[in-house]
């Protein structure tokens, strides 16, 4: 493992990887620097604990003005942040948090990425794994920072790695055992100048793999020559005769491996997450499980909150399913194809995409109506009102109560809102809370579940 005796690092952002990326340091010898924009209040008690540990803690609007010999950015800063800049014009080298991670951790790393589902897949792989008696844990924009589990689970055999496009912008040496990218859908275009830029980064998590490594990608999806290296063995996944891991809805299993696996009775068996269970079965394979192992972990899977988690279900068989994680409308439109039809559909808030015309047919095929919230409530109903009932009801608990007065015995009301949260709520948690509480009220259940998360996705 590297030292870094007499080595004058900066850590930018107090977030939990920045706490984690600071630890590391210390414990390797650095001298560490740890700035944060303002925020002195809110983490006082964090900033106390790393001056005990030995570090320096800023909250001015300036960077330290002492000479480092590289800079851990944590995922919140953009590529065009100034303090980012300033670290070019100084010279100073800048890596991410999961890039220091990386050089430390000496088990093997399975890593996904793409744009939707990333979580859901991360934790199946890890569940699978730990129950198959291979010692796992998630990491990266889901679970925990690398860097804390390089300090707390050394021993660990794999880090199950949700890699996102944030955290590879200053990432260049992760090179996973096996690695996904599940898929690729326009996201993230305010942070990144262009979707071309966006997909560079996603493709980066391959670039540093090793001869003899599986990447796994989906069927049809095209590389630019010399992004994944020769000797890296590229398998293919999707529902066509074509894939290497074939989602094959009549048997209910994916077949093209050296077993099939079922997926009958899992969350898995559907025309979009089937996809992903595809995906898992190739890493899982490829880590050393039989179908058997990953036959078990795809039934035995329990779904993330918010991700078409059914959270009701009244006398007359109306049921209530959050989808909040669904922030784009490529997520809107896959929650459609997942539901038992028909669908009266929860939509709006702050919109981070332009093109509503796309999803117009998909409602048509599938929804009775749409029930409009947020910020981009009169846009989208300017977009879909001439194709299908669509009503402006502006907050959450409108849209629900009137969703409720009108379902029908058999209907799916969802709320799978197609945008970000932030018009209404603190985020896409809040929401899906709000809306299991509400909905849970019309259904005539007497007591509030807490539908708090249990998982461990974290602002970094």
């Amino acid at each position: 493992m590297a030292r870094y005796d007499g080595i004058n690092a900066l850590v930018l952002g107090m977030g939990v990887s920045g706490e984690y990326a600071a630890r590391l340091l210390l414990c390797h010898g650095a001298r560490v620097w740890v700035a944060n924009q303002g925020g002195e209040d809110r983490f006082s008690g964090l900033a106390e604990r790393l001056r005990g540990e030995g570090a320096e803690v800023s909250f001015d609007a300036d960077l330290p003005p002492a000479a480092f010999n590289f800079c851990v950015a944590s995922p919140a800063f953009a590529l065009y942040h100034p303090w980012l800049a300033e670290c070019s014009r100084r010279g100073i080298p800048v890596i991410s948090e999961l890039e220091l991670g990386c050089r430390h951790w000496s088990g093997r790393i399975l890593a996904v990425t793409g744009s939707k589902g990333k979580s859901s897949l991360v934790k199946l792989c890890s569940d699978t794994l730990n129950a198959a008696g291979l010692d796992a844990s998630p990491a990266g924009n889901y679970g925990i920072p690398l860097c804390q589990l390089v300090l707390e689970r050394p021993e660990l055999r794999w880090a199950v790695v949700e890699v996102s496009s944030f955290q590879m912008e200053h990432t260049d040496s992760i090179s996973p055992d096996a690695a996904v990218l599940l898929n690729l859908q326009a996201d993230h275009l305010d942070r990144h100048r262009s979707m071309a830029e966006y997909r560079a980064m996603k493709l980066k998590l391959f670039k540093a793999m090793r001869p003899g490594t599986v990447a796994l990608l989906p069927e049809g999806f095209e590389t630019d020559n010399g992004i994944i290296p020769d000797g890296v063995r590229i398998e293919r996944f999707g529902a066509e005769d074509g894939a290497d891991w074939r989602y094959d809805s009549l048997r209910h299993a994916v077949v093209g491996g050296p077993e099939d696996v079922s997926l009958a009775r899992s969350w898995f068996d559907n025309e979009i997450l089937g996809l992903a269970a595809a995906a898992g079965t190739g890493a899982l394979f490829a880590a050393g499980l039989n179908g058997g192992q990953i036959a078990a972990g795809l039934e035995k899977f329990e779904p993330l909150p918010h991700r078409m988690q059914l959270v009701a279900e009244d006398k007359n068989g109306v049921r209530y399913v959050d989808d909040s994680k669904a922030t784009s409308l490529a997520a809107m439109m896959a929650a459609l194809k997942m539901s038992k039809k028909p669908v009266r559909l929860i939509a709006g808030g702050l919109l981070k995409e332009n093109d509503l015309e796309n999803a117009k047919e998909m409602l048509t095929c599938t929804t009775k109506k749409v029930y409009l919230i947020g910020k981009c409530a009169d846009q989208m109903f300017s977009a879909w009102a001439g194709a299908l009932p669509c009503e402006l009801c502006g907050t959450l608990d409108c849209a629900v109560g009137r969703a409720a007065q009108e379902a029908d015995p058999g209907d799916t009301v969802l709320l799978s809102p197609g945008t970000a949260s932030f018009d209404q709520f603190t985020g896409y948690r809040e929401r899906g809370a709000r809306f299991a509480d509400l909905a849970r009220k019309v259904a005539g259940l007497e007591v509030a579940a807490d539908f708090s998360d249990a998982d461990m996705e974290k602002k970094q």
